[in-house]
C-alpha cells in the first residue's frame, strides 16, 4: 500500500512543485477583517496553500476515524474482559478435570480393598430376590 501511495502520490508532488517554481511572479494577499496585506512570491504561495490543503484533509481524515477508534477502544476492553474470563474458566475446568482424576483413583483404591466375592456366592447372588447386597 505504501509502494502505491508513493506512486501515485510522488509525480503529484513533482507537478505540483513545478507548477509553484515556473509561476514566481510576486501576489498580494489581503485579509480583509484584519487590514493586514502580505506580498509573497507566487512559489510560496502555491506550496503554501497545498501544504496546507494537505493538513486540512489529514484533519478531516482523523476526524472522521474518531467513531472507529472509539469503537476499537471499547473493543479492546471488551476483549481484555473476555480473555479474564476466560483465564478463569479454563482454570475451573483444569481444577474439575483434576478432581475427576483424584476420585476415578480414589474409587480404584476403593474397589481394590474390598473382598472379591467367591464363586458360590456369585451363583447364590444370582438366585436371590432381593439384589441390594449383590
Amino acid at each position: 500500500m505504501t509502494f502505491i501511495k508513493m506512486l501515485i502520490g510522488l509525480p503529484v508532488v513533482i507537478v505540483i512543485l513545478i507548477f509553484a517554481f515556473v509561476n514566481n511572479d510576486l501576489v498580494e494577499f489581503n485579509f480583509w477583517p484584519f487590514y493586514i496585506e502580505i506580498t509573497v512570491s507566487q512559489s510560496v504561495a502555491i506550496v503554501i496553500l497545498v501544504l496546507l490543503g494537505f493538513l486540512l484533509g489529514k484533519f478531516d481524515s482523523w476526524l472522521s476515524y474518531s467513531p472507529l477508534r472509539t469503537a476499537l477502544r471499547r473493543e479492546k476492553k471488551e476483549n481484555k474482559k473476555l480473555n479474564k474470563a476466560h483465564l478463569k474458566l479454563t482454570e475451573q475446568v483444569s481444577d474439575l478435570q483434576d478432581n475427576i482424576v483424584n476420585l476415578q483413583e480414589e474409587k480404584k483404591a476403593v474397589e481394590a480393598s474390598l473382598p472379591k466375592p467367591s464363586f458360590s456366592e456369585k451363583v447364590k447372588n444370582l438366585f436371590r430376590k432381593d439384589k441390594s447386597e449383590a
